[in-house]
């Protein structure tokens, strides 16, 4: 489940609303896997289907993890127990 979102970008696509940020296929994109995202039990759930990508982050976003949008843009996030925090579409490549 998600229990925080990281900025207003993110909150924009969340909420169903046009992003400047984003083209129009990747934010519908986005809105479907914050979707998935929010209705994860937990961080296993996120390894189906295996196009997600699911992986730990590591360096300057150690503790993060991230899904995939597509090959530019991921879903990053903190998991905790009651779900997930933090959540932002970024391009940090």
């Amino acid at each position: 489940m998600i229990r925080s979102l990281a900025d207003s970008e993110t909150k924009k696509v969340w909420d169903g609303e046009r992003s400047r940020k984003l083209p129009p296929d990747i934010a519908h994109r986005a809105y479907a896997r914050l979707r998935m995202l929010d209705a994860a039990e937990s961080l296993e759930d996120l390894h189906n289907p295996p196009s997600n990508r699911l992986h730990a982050l590591k360096d300057d976003r150690a503790g993060q993890h991230s899904i995939s949008i597509n090959m530019q843009w991921r879903i990053c996030f903190v998991w905790k127990d009651d779900g997930a925090h933090d959540v932002e579409i970024a391009d940090y490549h």
